[in-house]
């Protein structure tokens, strides 16, 4: 078994916070594990302050601009390279990222090849070369997705993708439980809604990165897909697969279907915990790339 440390990035909203019990789990397989808080969001995020000024007013809401606008990928993937730099002392990690937090990893990965020994996205945005996460909301593989829905204000004028996470409204609310824990308990849904941030910043969904042979192409990658997601659809995570089979057939993609939601580090931290384990073996870039279909 490898045992480089695993760093975990969460996704849009989320913070570290996320994957508490997934770190509990690896540490139970002997792996170390660390998870970051990416710019923006868990301590680093800020609110805007319509979202606590009472009595609440949804159009202020809908168009105050976001503090945490002037986050994109290049800040964020800058943070977390020297916080992987930190970790690594001169050991390649293992960076595992869910949803948007994909596009930072990414970045890393194409600036500083020698701080990964592998990628692992989870139901993560992994945009071609050149291509804005953005984009992949106008392809008909994303229609299926609720997250749209959720949205309030408009991300160009604001600076972020905006949901409303301290809504009393029990449809708001359950929305947000099927976009994101759709299989997960109702109380444990409702704790971690409770600790969402209200803004995404758009810079992590616009910024588009130059991906190389030598760059990202190089790292050795795991794909994990969610089957039963209702935020980034499994045709939409298969579009990214292919893309980069397509731009990098030499170093394919190993990818492992979960039969979960968008949040297996809630609904099954454990599988999660042990399926990550089991496809970061060491792996030479440019073997055959395989496909496991995990209960």
């Amino acid at each position: 078994m490898s045992h480089e440390p695993l760093v975990l990035v969460h996704g849009a909203f989320h913070g570290a916070w996320c994957w508490n019990e997934v770190i509990v789990e690896l540490a139970a397989l002997g792996r170390p594990a660390l998870a970051v808080d990416l710019l923006g969001h868990g301590l680093r995020a800020a609110r805007p302050g319509a979202l606590l000024r009472r009595p609440f007013d949804p159009g202020a809401f809908a168009t105050e601009i976001s503090p945490v606008a002037h986050v994109n990928v290049a800040r964020a993937a800058a943070t977390l390279s020297e916080e992987v730099r930190r970790v690594a002392r001169g050991t390649p990690v293992t960076l595992v990222a869910h949803s948007m937090g994909g596009p930072v990893v990414t970045r890393v990965a194409q600036e500083n090849p020698d701080l990964v020994a592998r990628l692992v996205y989870v139901s993560g945005y992994m945009p071609a070369s050149h291509v804005a996460p953005l984009a992949y909301l106008e392809r008909p593989e994303f229609a299926d997705s609720l997250v749209p829905a959720l949205l309030t204000g408009d991300p160009s004028v604001i600076g972020a993708l905006r949901i409303d996470t301290r809504s009393d409204d029990e449809n708001v609310r359950r929305a947000l439980r099927e976009t994101f824990y759709g299989d997960v308990p109702e109380a444990l849904a409702d704790a971690a809604i409770a600790l969402l941030g209200c803004d995404a910043p758009i810079g992590l969904a616009a910024q588009t990165t130059r991906l190389t042979a030598e760059g990202w192409g190089s790292v050795p990658r795991t794909y994990l897909r969610c089957t039963r997601d209702r935020c980034v659809p499994p045709a939409l995570q298969d579009v990214f697969i292919n893309e980069a089979d397509r731009a990098f057939p030499e170093n394919r993609t190993v990818v492992a279907s979960l039969s979960t939601g968008h949040s297996p580090f809630m609904s099954a931290p454990r599988l999660l915990a042990e399926t990550i384990c089991r496809l970061s073996l060491p792996r030479r870039a440019g073997t055959a790339a395989e496909h496991l279909v995990i209960p």
